[in-house]
């Protein structure tokens, strides 16, 4: 009986979900979210979550899930691809006519 290929798993020290995207929901030290490209203030040093796992962890992140498609094969393909998805979904602002 075959299993199928293991799950995803999250790679430690990653944090490109945790960086690349833009939440507009409230974060713990953000009460407006926080913009593409900016590290989420419960990243430690290390690139590991001080939420992960506590109650106060924002439902945006923990409704996230890893995947091959969403994280490719490294920190820096996932930074990519999901760089990649924050552009191709943000909103279009009009130009300034000035």
């Amino acid at each position: 009986m075959e299993s199928g290929p293991p799950a995803f798993e999250c790679r430690p020290g990653c944090a490109a979900c945790c960086i690349a995207p833009s939440i507009s929901s409230a974060l713990p030290g953000m009460g407006s979210g926080k913009a593409a490209g900016i590290p989420c203030p419960a990243l430690t040093p290390d690139l590991l979550c001080l939420l992960y796992g506590r109650q106060e962890r924002p439902k945006v992140c923990s409704s996230f899930k890893a995947s091959r498609e969403t994280c490719g094969s490294s920190r820096e393909e996932a930074m990519a691809i999901l760089e990649a998805l924050e552009a191709a979904t943000a909103p279009a602002f009009p130009k300034s006519s000035s």
